[in-house]
């Protein structure tokens, strides 16, 4: 690679940082080596991405992933690393939902009327703080919602919990103000 090449990969990956909380490179090569996966091209597969667009995305020749499916999945896929490493669920187990997560096709909206599971309000929970992310930095959140919370308290919560918290946090506000 050039100079200009380094500098302008370099950038790339600050700039995934700020949206994506680390570099894609690190995030994926964690991914890889905690679900066992052991090759980029299963990865790949699972995202639903070309291999030649993964390794772009790893070496900050690519900056963002456009799909929304595809940040969906890596969410999916994040919060399954957690469960096995936490325990949760077993590798046979893991194997199994990643197949499912390859199959995935995305959604964007809860089914009304119906009652929703978890995975569904933790999907728009994730949405929802894509788009917060998209907009914003994390720092930015974390002052908008300080600066909101004397005049509207519920609004500041809104952003906070939805901007910079767990998933499971904005679940449980969800739930909290749905039923």
């Amino acid at each position: 690679m050039s100079k200009a090449q380094n500098i302008a990969a370099s950038r790339a990956k600050e700039f995934q940082c700020s949206w994506y909380g680390e570099s894609l490179g690190s995030l994926f090569r964690r991914l890889i080596d905690d679900l066992g996966l052991k090759r980029q091209a299963r990865l790949a597969a699972t995202l639903g991405i070309s291999e030649a667009m993964l390794s772009q995305l790893m070496s900050g020749r690519r900056t963002k992933i456009g799909s929304p499916v595809v940040i969906q999945r890596i969410q999916a896929l994040q919060e399954l690393a957690q469960q096995l490493a936490d325990g949760g669920i077993s590798a046979t187990e893991a194997t199994i939902q990643i197949a499912r997560v390859r199959k995935y096709e995305g959604t964007s909206v809860l089914n009304p009327g119906s009652q929703n599971t978890v995975l569904e309000i933790r999907q728009v929970v994730r949405e929802i703080q894509s788009l917060l992310l998209s907009i914003a930095t994390a720092g930015e959140i974390v002052a908008a919602a300080e600066l909101l919370s004397p005049a509207h308290p519920k609004l500041a919560e809104f952003i906070r919990i939805y901007g910079v918290e767990d998933a499971a946090d904005g679940v449980d506000h969800y739930e909290s103000h749905t039923n």
